[in-house]
C-alpha cells in the first residue's frame, strides 16, 4: 500500500512501470476503487506505466467531508501527477473518472497527447436523479441501491454466470464510504462539461457497453460526436465496467487506439 498526500487529502496510490515508459493515468468510477483495473493493468503490465489512485472518499483513500466537485477530483489527479513527476500521460476515465479526465484534457491539453472515455459521457444523468440517489442513500446507505446498481454495472450474463465475482464487487460497493459516494453523486449532480468537452484538441477513444445500464452507448455516442477527434467503440454484451466484464475487448480497443497514436 502507498499513500501520497496531495491536494490536502491522503489517496491511495499504484504506480507501476518503469518511469520513462508512456504512463496511462486511470480514474475510477463511482462506487469502485482502483482494483477495477486490475484485468486491464495485467494486460499493459511491462508496456507502460500504470498509474492508479483510489478516489478521495473511495477505497484507501481519505474521506474528505462533501460535497466534492469535479474540479476537486481533476484538481487530485494534477497535484498527484505532479508528485509523481509525470508531465505527459493519458488519462483513462470511467464513468465519474470519464469527467475527471474530461477535465483533466480541457486544463492541462499540453500533457494529454491522447484521451480514453470510458462509459461515461460530458454530463450524466440530472441534477434530479442524483438527488434522488442521494436520498436513497441517506435514508438506507449503499446497500439499498446494491442490486440496481449491479444491474447497470453488468450484464444479465455476467451476473448469471460469475456470483462469486459479482459478490466480491458488490462488497466493494457497499463498503465504499458513504460520505464520499454522497460527496461524489453531489458532485456529479452540479458537472456538465458539454462546453469544455466540445473543445478538446486530442485524439480521443471513446467506449460504450451495449448493455450498459448507466451511461447507454447512445449517451456515450453523443459525446463522441462532440469530439472532433474521437473514436467511438461499443463492446458488445458489456455493461458499465467493461474494464472488469471484458477486459480482453477493452484492451484490444485500447491497444489499437495507443498504437493508431503512436503513444506505444
Amino acid at each position: 500500500m502507498r499513500m501520497i498526500a496531495v491536494n490536502g487529502v491522503a489517496l491511495h496510490v499504484e504506480d507501476s512501470g518503469e518511469p520513462h515508459l508512456p504512463a496511462l493515468a486511470f480514474c475510477n468510477s463511482l462506487g469502485t476503487d482502483l482494483r477495477s483495473w486490475d484485468a486491464v493493468a495485467g494486460q499493459l503490465r511491462g508496456r507502460v506505466r500504470i498509474i492508479r489512485h483510489d478516489a478521495r472518499g473511495h477505497g484507501l483513500s481519505e474521506c474528505p467531508a462533501g460535497p466534492y466537485a469535479i474540479a476537486d477530483l481533476v484538481d487530485d489527479l494534477s497535484a498527484l501527477l505532479g508528485h509523481l513527476g509525470v508531465e505527459r500521460c493519458v488519462p483513462v476515465g470511467l464513468s465519474v473518472g470519464g469527467l475527471v479526465a474530461q477535465g483533466f484534457a480541457a486544463r492541462h491539453p499540453e500533457k494529454v497527447p491522447a484521451l480514453v472515455l470510458s462509459n461515461t459521457a460530458a454530463r450524466i444523468g440530472t441534477a434530479e436523479t442524483w438527488q434522488e440517489r442521494i436520498r436513497l442513500i441517506e435514508a438506507g446507505g449503499i446497500e439499498a441501491i446494491a442490486e440496481p446498481i449491479l444491474e447497470r454495472w453488468f450484464s444479465a450474463a455476467f451476473r448469471g454466470a460469475e456470483p462469486v465475482a459479482l459478490a466480491g464487487w458488490r462488497a466493494m460497493l457497499t463498503r465504499t464510504p458513504r460520505q464520499g459516494y454522497l460527496a461524489t453523486c453531489a458532485a456529479l449532480a452540479a458537472a456538465d462539461l458539454t462546453h469544455s468537452t466540445s473543445q478538446l484538441p486530442m485524439p480521443t477513444l471513446v467506449i460504450a457497453g451495449s448493455e450498459d445500464g448507466a451511461t447507454p452507448p447512445a449517451l456515450v455516442e453523443a459525446t463522441a460526436r462532440l469530439i472532433r477527434d474521437a473514436r467511438y467503440t461499443l463492446i458488445e454484451g458489456a455493461g458499465h465496467l467493461p474494464c472488469i466484464e471484458t477486459p480482453d475487448a477493452f484492451c484490444a480497443a485500447l491497444d489499437a487506439f495507443l498504437e493508431e497514436t503512436a503513444v506505444v
